[in-house]
């Protein structure tokens, strides 16, 4: 029997999502997580800018069919982690409210488009919103 795949798509030129997501792990019983790198080209891009999803705003994390934005995907990643280790540990509890998700993912959005700013980099921009190609 084939493992389900779930994707998890975020901007891996910033450093703390970077870590963040080679460091989180989910059940083995779940299905097997890839990460994809939102500044390549590929089909789950293509379904997240499809949907009107600002990358540059959240991570996705797609299961089946169904796509998890924000704090709803950091929320559902803590739901199907692995409890071993710290990190796992903490993250599931950290994240497995959704009100707590809610509430940290726009300060932890706002530290990393800080951080992204001070490093220089550009803007995913998969939405094509003009001048909005820096932090």
């Amino acid at each position: 029997m084939r493992r389900k795949e779930i994707l998890l798509v975020y901007d891996k030129e910033c450093p703390a999502c970077d870590n963040y997501c080679r460091v989180v792990r989910i059940n083995e019983s779940v299905g097997e997580l890839t990460i994809i790198n939102a500044r390549d080209r590929s089909a789950v891009m293509n379904e997240i800018t499809a949907q009107g999803m600002d990358i540059d705003q959240g991570m996705v994390l797609k299961m089946g069919d169904t796509l998890y934005y924000g704090a709803d995907a950091i929320h559902a990643l803590a739901l199907i982690s692995s409890r071993s280790g710290v990190f796992n540990r903490f993250n599931y509890w950290l994240f497995k409210s959704k009100t707590r998700a809610g509430f940290l993912y726009p300060v932890l959005r706002a530290c990393r488009n800080l951080l992204l700013k001070i490093l220089g980099k550009t803007r995913i921009n998969n939405l094509d919103i003009p001048g909005n190609t820096r932090f």
